[in-house]
Order: structure tokens, then C-alpha cells, then sequence
């Protein structure tokens, strides 16, 4: 979260460090798809999995617009959906192209937190 505010949660990490991880996590999200790709035809029902992990990644891109407009319920539920498609995701692909799945966890646990700091500014600003 890279915004400014004369509020921020205790647990909120240091700037700096939020554009490292993200290049991580992306990579993580490029190479997951791949992989799932690759492995589409033993993945059951593929579409719908490629499904939800565009969707959670459409919210992904949208998010910090609605978080940095200080929209902080809208964006809690972004967050929400979002790790309730990836976790959908990671479940259908992990079967079959468990690294593709492997490698959403990482993200999982990232949106997962960001959720808890914007739990936080929602508390805070409500």
C-alpha cells in the first residue's frame, strides 16, 4: 500500500518494501497460469479455474484505485473475493498442476494481510 496517511495500523509494513513483493508475487501469478495452462487438459473443468483466477486478478488491478480513494469497505471486499477466487483457484489446479497451486499461496497469504491492514483504516475511518 503505497498511499499516504496520517493513520497507519501498527502491523503496516514500510513502503519500500511493498514494490519488491509485488514483483514477486505477479512473477508467482505469471508462472502459476502457465503452469496451469500447460496442464489444462488433466486440470478438471480448466475454464472455470482460468476463470477465477482472472477474476481475482481483475479485482487485483482494480484494488488500489478503490484503497487509495479511501473507499475502505468497497475495498475489503475486493480483498475478500479475491482470496475467495484464489483459494478456489489453488484448490482446482492442485491436483494437477500443483505447482500452479503452490505457487498462489504465497499470494494468498499476501492479500490475506492486506485485508487485516484494511480491516484496520476501515475500523479507524468508519
Amino acid at each position: 500500500m503505497t498511499f499516504t496517511s496520517e493513520y497507519e495500523p501498527f502491523f503496516q509494513p514500510p513502503g519500500w518494501i511493498v514494490g519488491p513483493i509485488w514483483v514477486i508475487l505477479y512473477t508467482c501469478l505469471a508462472i502459476s497460469i502457465f503452469s496451469a495452462w500447460e496442464k489444462r487438459t488433466e486440470i478438471k473443468m480448466p475454464y472455470v479455474a482460468f476463470m477465477f483466477f482472472f477474476a481475482q486478478l481483475a479485482l487485483n488491478l482494480l484494488w488500489v484505485e478503490v484503497f487509495n480513494s479511501e473507499e475502505y469497505l468497497r475495498s475489503l471486499l475486493m480483498l475478500i473475493f479475491m482470496i475467495i477466487f484464489t483459494i478456489i483457484y489453488a484448490y482446482m489446479t492442485y491436483n494437477k498442476a500443483r505447482t500452479a497451486s503452490q505457487l498462489m499461496w504465497p499470494y494468498i497469504a499476501w492479500i490475506s494481510f492486506a485485508a487485516m491492514i484494511n480491516t484496520a483504516y476501515f475500523l479507524e475511518f468508519s
